[in-house]
């Protein structure tokens, strides 16, 4: 089991900030490993609540997923899904929908309305619309 998944999240951001510094220097910042230990690290910072340095690094590995890979590539879709995690995160609940929305939409029409990731961001867009649908 991971760090992560023990809930030892501050263990977890130290690794993977070193695994961000390793993939960087080894393979550049635009390789697929370096865009997964990045995405990694944003998690960790989201859930030790240091959201704006969190949503930089979320924002950043998506535009480079999207720009390396594509707007419709799985990745990138996912990279997306994370992204719009960390807005709610930050309470910036109205671009999460509307990130939520534009992800559910693409991932419909390129990988399939049943396909895991597909799932998983109807999920995510479907909570982070409550969220603001609660707002008073």
């Amino acid at each position: 089991m991971s760090l992560f998944g023990l809930d030892r999240f501050a263990e977890a951001r130290e690794h993977d900030e070193e695994t961000l510094h390793r993939c960087r220097r080894v393979y550049g910042d635009d390789h697929p490993s370096t865009l997964i230990a990045a995405n990694n690290l944003a998690r960790d910072l989201r859930l030790l609540g240091q959201f704006a340095e969190s949503l930089d690094l979320y924002e950043d590995t998506h535009a480079r997923h999207r720009r390396v890979l594509g707007a419709d590539h799985p990745a990138a879709l996912a990279s997306a899904s994370n992204l719009a995690i960390g807005l709610a995160a930050a309470d910036r609940l109205e671009e999460a929908v509307r990130l939520g929305e534009e992800t559910v939409e693409r991932s419909r029409r390129v990988l399939g309305a049943d396909h895991p990731y597909t799932r998983r961001s109807v999920q995510y867009l479907a909570g982070h619309q409550e969220q603001l649908d609660a707002r008073p």
